[in-house]
């Protein structure tokens, strides 16, 4: 007998109020659980989505509002050099959690050798492109 277990909640459907910084009619903005750099946050849809295409104007206009208002934290709080500002938008994008999210993640001068190429770097073998390698 083969069982089949129901999908675990959404974590981003299930949020406690306390992990949400600021929201709006159509989002919610909260600070990542596994930071990559200081100020890393997360602007995510109340709706449940998986992709960015998904959402409708109205939710896309509420994502870039929160994500305007994310940065302006960051900056006030941690002064960051640079941001990378992504979005994994399926599992071959590395999509992990099947709820639409964009990150900010402040970037800090040397907190990479060489930063050039940014979201480039997803595929390392095609990120250099300046070198000719």
């Amino acid at each position: 007998m083969t069982l089949i277990s129901a999908p675990s909640p959404c974590p981003f459907c299930t949020l406690p109020a306390s992990r949400i910084v600021e929201e709006n009619a159509h989002a919610v903005l909260i600070l990542d659980g596994y930071p990559v750099s200081p100020g890393h946050s997360l602007v995510i849809p109340k709706r449940h989505v998986r992709s960015f295409f998904e959402v409708t104007a109205p939710e896309r206009e509420a994502l870039f509002a929160l994500l305007d208002r994310a940065k302006e934290l960051v900056a006030e709080q941690h002064r960051p050099d640079g941001y990378n500002i992504g979005i994994n938008d399926g599992a071959a994008a590395g999509q992990t959690v099947p709820h639409l999210h964009i990150h900010l993640i402040p970037r800090y001068d040397g907190d990479q050798l060489d930063p050039r190429g940014g979201v480039r770097w997803v595929i390392p073998e095609k990120a250099d492109y300046w070198t000719g390698r």
